[in-house]
């Protein structure tokens, strides 16, 4: 299995620790996408940026598509991986926050 790089490798472990589902690694969207990680959850990245570290070059990210999915979570504009949960929160799954 590849991991995403080494600036999100620890929230990916974390996530995995805890028991948060993947439901799809791979390059999503584009060739500018290198491993993209989906869990199921939401992740909240406000919390988790106070409980974790990360460099300038890791970004928040969301997008609500109308026809294409809905996602949000934290990429690594560098390496061109991803963290990726739910776009908001949603009942009955967990609320990531680190």
């Amino acid at each position: 299995m590849r991991m995403v790089c080494e600036h999100l490798s620890t929230l990916e472990q974390l996530l995995i620790t805890r028991g948060v589902a993947i439901t799809y690694r791979g390059q999503a969207w584009s060739m500018n996408c290198r491993e993209w990680v989906y869990f199921d959850c939401f992740l909240d990245t406000s919390a988790i940026r106070k409980n974790m570290s990360f460099p300038d070059f890791v970004h928040d990210h969301s997008h609500r598509g109308t026809h294409d999915g809905q996602e949000s979570g934290l990429v690594c504009t560098s390496c061109h991986d991803a963290i990726i949960g739910y776009y908001e929160p949603v009942a009955g799954k967990l609320v990531f926050q680190g």
